[in-house]
């Protein structure tokens, strides 16, 4: 079916998917930097979150058939608007130029009190 779930990514946190498949597109819903074994941060850092949360992402991308350079949006909800520059480091390393569209948010809190959220959009 459409609805996309693999064990090496967090589970989902309530009624949603990890990711939907429509038409020719994955739809990710949010993803955090927690550890699908435990389901507990990787530590309160947010390079550490970032990284993780970037590798969670890829996971349910490949489970999706898809992988990074399918990535086509991504939208990044950041805690703390002071780490947009720490963050976009780490998120050069996966996706190189031509990098997605993207938007980045401050937001007022993240579920469990994340650092940074990441949800995309990828083609297949």
């Amino acid at each position: 079916g459409p609805h996309m779930s693999t064990e090496k990514a967090p589970a989902a946190l309530g009624p949603y998917s990890q990711a939907i498949k429509a038409n020719n597109l994955v739809f990710l819903s949010g993803v955090l930097g927690l550890i699908p074994e435990t389901g507990k941060f990787v530590s309160e850092s947010v390079e550490d979150q970032t990284e993780q949360v970037l590798k969670n992402m890829g996971e349910i991308l490949k489970a999706s058939g898809a992988d990074y350079s399918s990535v086509v949006k991504t939208t990044i909800m950041l805690a703390d608007l002071a780490d947009f520059k720490t963050v976009n480091e780490i998120y050069a390393k996966y996706f190189p130029a031509p990098s997605p569209a993207r938007s980045t948010y401050q937001v007022a809190a993240l579920p469990l009190n994340a650092k940074i959220e990441i949800e995309c959009i990828a083609t297949l």
